[in-house]
């Protein structure tokens, strides 16, 4: 398997399990409904771990631009496979989404809340504040970013290895800082399912909200860049 193919199979894996878990929870009559808060972010970390476990070995397990990118600024990464690895990564995350569309198509059907349509495909504020939910994405995506880049003078590659302490990581913020915006911390986790929740047929749908959409996109590949640039000025 490429490294480009790994991508797209790993983010692929995140959306399913992720979004998934957001489905099964938000819409209504599945088995899940009303699992809580904390069913969703402990799903998020088992569909990281799962994705950096399958494909760390091959591509590294990116799964995320916002990872490719800061690795890249610190050189741990060639800058000439940056747009390969965001573009399998914007291909996974839209495939993901469609299985969990077909998965849960009669329920999104059932579903007359859009908003909660739309919570499984891609992220909201809690409170809509433009400026403060860019700095909340970015606050916490350079959080997550300085975890990630920190494995390696630990002795972990950014590999199969590391996927049990990034999915550790992804919960503590899911659970420390994920109330305000949803903790994107994932252009693509993020984009690609907003472009098929734009696309794809659901009974009583609504906008996909284009108006927020750059925030997690920006927000977290700016929060890995800083994270990056504090990474090398001052702690390796």
């Amino acid at each position: 398997m490429t490294p480009f193919l790994a991508e797209v199979m790993g983010t692929a894996i995140v959306i399913v399990i992720g979004n998934g878990v957001v489905a099964n929870v938000v819409l209504p009559k599945t088995k899940g409904n009303n699992g809580g808060l904390a069913a969703i972010i402990l799903g998020w970390a088992f569909a990281v771990f799962f994705g950096v476990y399958v494909t760390g070995g091959i591509s590294g397990g990116h799964l995320n631009p916002a990872v490719t990118i800061a690795l890249a600024t610190v050189g741990k990464f060639s800058w000439a496979l940056v747009p390969g690895y965001i573009l399998a990564q914007l291909i996974g995350a839209a495939l993901g989404q469609f299985i969990v569309w077909m998965v849960y198509k009669d329920h999104f059907n059932e579903c007359k809340d859009q908003a909660a349509q739309l919570a499984c495909f891609s992220t909201s504020p809690s409170i809509p504040n433009k400026t403060q939910n860019f700095i909340v994405e970015t606050l916490v995506t350079f959080v997550f970013i300085l975890g990630v880049l920190f494995l390696k003078p630990a002795g972990v590659e950014i590999g199969s290895l590391s996927a049990l302490p990034v999915a550790l990581l992804v919960a503590a913020i899911g659970f420390g800082l994920g109330g305000p915006t949803g903790f994107a911390i994932n252009p693509a986790r993020d984009l690609g399912p907003r472009i098929m929740h734009f696309v794809l047929p659901m009974k009583g749908k609504g906008p996909s909200d284009w108006g927020y959409a750059l925030i997690p996109v920006a927000g977290p590949i700016i929060g890995g860049i800083l994270a990056a640039i504090i990474y090398l000025q001052f702690l390796q």
